[in-house]
């Protein structure tokens, strides 16, 4: 006689208390763990563990006191603010290029960054006139003017 095929039955699972899905949301969002272990650990199927964290991501954001906007807020002023540092570098490296009369943005830097930094350069020599970049570069210092006179 032939054993009898049992029916397939589904997997039962235990309940899953509302804080340890935020825990194991929380820790994949963290990078702690990853999806695969967090179901291997607490028992419970991958795709359970994507719903909660479709669910509540968001929620543990909440928790942390991070929303979208908060976190868009912060991201834009960080944008700012390296701008401006790239700005400021920027500036320092056309003077530099003036000073010296050495083009290093042209052979160190991206063609873009080097674009900006030649159209930073014209812009000085089109506010000063001249390479006065420091302000005394081209103007006689007093031994200068009095070595001019004597002559």
């Amino acid at each position: 006689m032939k054993p009898q095929k049992e029916h397939w039955r589904k997997k039962s699972y235990q309940k899953v208390t509302l804080e340890t899905k935020l825990l194991v949301v929380d820790q994949i969002l963290n990078g702690q763990t990853s999806t695969n272990f967090a179901s291997k650990k607490y028992d419970v199927p991958r795709t359970t563990i994507t719903y909660w964290l479709r669910k509540y991501s968001t929620l543990v954001q909440q928790n942390t006191g991070m929303s979208k906007n908060d976190e868009i807020k912060k991201l834009k002023e960080r944008i700012e603010e390296l701008e401006f540092v790239k700005d400021f570098q920027q500036d320092i490296i056309a003077d530099m290029e003036l000073i010296t009369g050495v083009d290093m943005s042209k052979k160190s830097l991206p063609k873009t960054l080097a674009k900006e930094i030649e159209k930073k350069k014209k812009n000085r020599i089109k506010e000063n006139g001249s390479i006065s970049v420091l302000g005394s570069l081209n103007k006689p210092s007093i031994k200068d003017s009095k070595h001019n006179k004597n002559s």
